[in-house]
């Protein structure tokens, strides 16, 4: 970001700091497109990530108090969102959702082949057929440059893990791509 860019964000924080909403709406209407492509990845899922964006925002609202400045504005909204994936599935791992029925399950099964065709040619794709725990890991290393050590402390688990998951998520990824 150029200098005056990053005065003119500055300038932005504060105001909304200070509780002026049309600022932060500016912030919103700035970083809203990067956000969503970072809930998309990490979910996999489109609807999903709408709500996680707006969920990001909202936090990000509640927190901006404790943003002091001393990274980007754009990196510390990245980590909020992050948490709020991930939050997101270690809730949704706790309550996993009712049995489909059968037909459901018809249906699903043959959106799942559909969705194997086409992730050999689609990156996007074949990241939201990853596991959710290798999708993570590899979103937030290898595309948000986040690392290890910060990859387990959003997530609550070992630096090992994070390797691990991004070790299997370059495998398949590499497999779906032949």
């Amino acid at each position: 970001m150029e200098p005056e860019a990053e005065a003119a964000e500055h300038h932005e924080v504060r105001a909304a700091q200070g509780g002026d909403l049309e600022a932060f709406e500016r912030l919103y209407r700035a970083h809203v497109g990067r956000v969503l492509a970072l809930c998309a990845r990490m979910t996999g899922d489109r609807t999903m990530a709408e709500d996680l964006t707006q969920e990001t925002f909202v936090k990000a609202w509640e927190k901006l108090a404790s943003f002091r400045g001393e990274s980007a504005f754009g990196s510390w909204l990245h980590r909020v969102a992050a948490n709020v994936v991930l939050d997101q599935a270690r809730s949704a791992s706790r309550h996993p959702r009712k049995a489909e029925t059968a037909e459901d399950a018809d249906v699903f099964a043959a959106q799942a082949s559909a969705r194997d065709v086409a992730s050999a040619v689609d990156l996007e794709r074949a990241l939201a057929a990853l596991p959710e725990g290798a999708r993570a890991a590899f979103v937030l290393h290898d595309v948000h440059g986040f690392s290890h050590e910060e990859i387990a402390r959003l997530a609550g688990q070992a630096v090992g893990t994070s390797k691990a998951q991004l070790h299997r998520a370059r495998i398949l990824l590499r497999e779906a791509l032949r």
